[in-house]
């Protein structure tokens, strides 16, 4: 403690003392006042030597006051100076007025005068934006800088060393992927042991020649599946490359003459391996629900990657898994009260075919069956087979509209989804949410957006509709379900409008369902019939055919009128059209539709992957057959968007 404060206390127990005096004298003075009046008169000299003592404290107080405050000033400069923290103060038009000289040596030079920017480029932009903390790079240090906006101060903490530990930190971080052989059991089934084993050592030397050029841990854990463990550093190198072990093990299969594919799921972005192992197995099923051939790559928060998908899907030789799941639909159906069925929003015929389908699945094992369709969403054809299917009562009474269908379900309700997997897509999603079992039946590849909690998923890339799986699944009911013409041309029409009158996506089994359908009665002159279309609507196609052009390797591109609405399905019949073109591989059509939004469709002969061009505008669709919705753009800006989007895909870009 200083001095004058312990002089203080000594002041404040001589005032003591003296009240103490005063009280004795003023006792002695009753007495005897020869000592009263010796009392008082040393009284007075001690208030004397206290109002001396009052001024001497003050006077030190005064200098211990003014040598701190000197001092306080002084650290506080040469904290300012010698801290290793950069400040900097700017003035209102973001000149810096003055720094310290930790911001000098950062610069290497003197910055009073010179604009913010002069310390780093981006940096007027984040004042500009409001940031009050943020990272910054100056001169290949890491800085995290403070704004403090009110004052026009700015501090800049030196965080390179802690940045880089972070960066080594996440590279390090550990990645479990899970590699399959896709179609390995039906490509060597019946092959003799010699080529089997030849065909799989190429594969082998293949994905070993990838492991040491990568640095990864690879394990064969079955004669069609693989284990993978490498880093997220890896995982970098390898997206960089494209994962190009697809095409090596394409091409290194193809010298047998057999076609053999990979599909691979990654699992990232989680510490525990339990998780990252789940994560790579969902990765693993999506990437063979997209039809293989592909990487998927899934994040902790859900994020999906995708890499390759442009060889169309092998078609299964076998009808077990067809048969297995029309058994399963059964059971699933007698459990419920009723079933309602619903395809997606503006549904085509493939849509409508296949839901008639499962509702004479559902009939022909007893129970009640409704198909969700809004009146006031069908295309032209749809309204033509809706006005045949009204001169038949029975069926006619089978399609409900969503706000009753709303109303009447029940837990027990079983949903069965057909043509989309995607919830957002689906004619009426309050139904999602009203039934706990839900069915989806699709043949397109499978997206990132899926319907969630689902009993049974039943999805077929490689099939050519909807209306494909579903005849298969009425031919293994064990009750056989009885079809009249209207009905077996409902499906029929779906399988020719998804094939283009059977001339892509067509394998064996869609001859034989449409066989099957044609056995039922289905009428061919019917089909056509409903497939007709206006004088005018003609016309108008032709005009946004007229408007094409060829843009990069037989890609064709057509722009509609800016003035002009389309209807979607005009839209889809330009792409068909111009895909019909002599050098045309891949076509899009860009038109307005309703609503102010920007449409695409988007066709291809198989060589080009239009889905995943599509899924990098957020759309989906199957390999030759895909489509998009924008909105906030315009004709010219899509278009330009679309062409960026394509030369990714030419040069090997991701897909999603």
């Amino acid at each position: 403690m200083p001095n004058f404060l312990l002089k203080r206390w000594h002041g404040y127990y001589l005032i003591a003392l003296l009240s103490i005096a005063v009280l004795i004298a003023g006792i002695l003075t009753l007495y005897q006042w020869q000592l009263g009046l010796l009392g008082f008169f040393s009284l007075a000299v001690a208030v004397v030597l206290l109002f001396r003592a009052k001024k001497y404290f003050e006077k030190e107080l005064t200098e211990y006051i003014s040598t701190l405050t000197y001092r306080v000033n002084k650290a506080g400069e040469v904290a300012v100076t010698n801290l290793p923290i950069g400040i900097v103060l700017y003035d209102e038009q973001r000149q810096i007025q003055w720094a310290n000289p930790y911001i000098i040596e950062m610069k290497g030079a003197s910055c009073v005068g010179e604009s913010i920017a002069s310390l780093e480029a981006s940096l007027l932009n984040r004042l500009e934006n409001g940031e009050h903390q943020f990272l910054l790079t100056v001169s290949n240090r890491k800085y995290r800088v403070v704004h403090e906006e009110n004052e026009r101060l700015l501090y800049f903490f030196n965080v390179t060393e802690e940045q880089e530990i972070k960066d080594l930190f996440e590279k390090d971080k550990t990645v479990i992927g899970l590699i399959y052989l896709d179609n390995y059991d039906e490509v060597t089934q019946g092959m003799e042991d010699q080529l089997r084993s030849r065909l799989l050592s190429r594969v082998t030397e293949a994905l070993n020649r990838w492991s040491q050029k990568y640095d990864i841990l690879l394990r064969r854990t079955a004669a069609d599946r693989f284990f993978a463990v490498f880093n997220k550093e890896t995982l970098a190198e390898l997206e960089e490359d494209r994962f190009t072990i697809l095409d090596e093990v394409r091409e290194a299969t193809g010298k047998e003459k057999v076609s053999l594919t990979l599909s691979v799921g990654i699992g990232s972005g989680h510490s525990l391996l339990r998780e990252l192992g789940n994560l790579a197995q969902s990765s693993l099923d999506l990437a063979l629900g997209r039809g293989g051939d592909q990487v998927a790559i899934k994040q902790k928060n859900g994020k999906v990657r995708f890499y390759g998908g442009k060889s169309n899907a092998v078609e299964k030789r076998t009808r077990v898994r067809a048969r297995v799941i029309s058994h399963a639909i059964r059971d699933f159906i007698l459990e419920s009260d009723k079933v309602f069925i619903m395809g997606h929003k503006n549904p085509d015929m493939d849509s409508i075919g296949s839901a008639i389908g499962m509702l004479k699945i559902v009939e022909a094992n007893g129970k009640q069956g409704f198909i969700v369709l809004d009146p006031d969403d069908m295309n032209q054809s749809v309204g033509k087979l809706m006005e045949e299917i009204r001169k038949q009562e029975n069926l006619a009474n089978g399609f409900i509209a969503p706000e009753e269908a709303v109303e009447h379900a029940t837990h027990d309700t079983l949903i069965v989804v057909v043509d989309t997997h995607r919830p957002s897509l689906v004619a009426e999603d309050r139904l999602l949410r009203r039934g706990e079992k839900i069915i989806v039946i699709d043949h397109h590849r499978r997206g990132e957006e899926f319907i969630e909690d689902a009993v049974l998923v039943y999805m077929e890339p490689y099939a050519s509709s909807t209306a494909e799986l579903v005849t298969e699944l009425l031919e293994y009911q064990q009750n056989t379900p009885h079809l009249d013409v209207i009905e077996s041309t409902a499906l029929l029409s779906g399988i020719i409008v998804d094939t283009k009158s059977f001339a892509i996506r067509t394998g064996s089994r869609t001859f034989d369902a449409a066989s099957y359908l044609k056995s039922k009665g289905a009428d061919t002159t019917l089909v056509h019939k409903l497939m007709k279309e206006d004088l005018d609507q003609y016309i108008k196609r032709s005009k946004l055919i007229e408007n094409s052009y060829i843009y990069t390797g037989g890609v064709a591109i057509a722009k509609g009128d800016p003035g002009e609405i389309y209807s979607q399905v005009l839209i889809a019949q330009a792409a068909d059209t111009l895909l019909t073109m002599n050098n045309v591989i891949a076509s899009f059509v860009i038109s307005k539709i309703a609503d102010n939004r920007i449409s695409i469709s988007a066709r291809s002969l198989g060589e080009v992957n239009v889905q995943v061009i599509m899924e990098s505008m957020n759309g989906g669709g199957h390999l030759t057959n895909a489509a998009t919705q924008l909105q906030d753009l315009t004709l010219e800006e899509t278009e330009e968007l679309l062409k960026d989007k394509i030369e990714d895909y030419f040069k090997g870009g991701q897909s999603t």
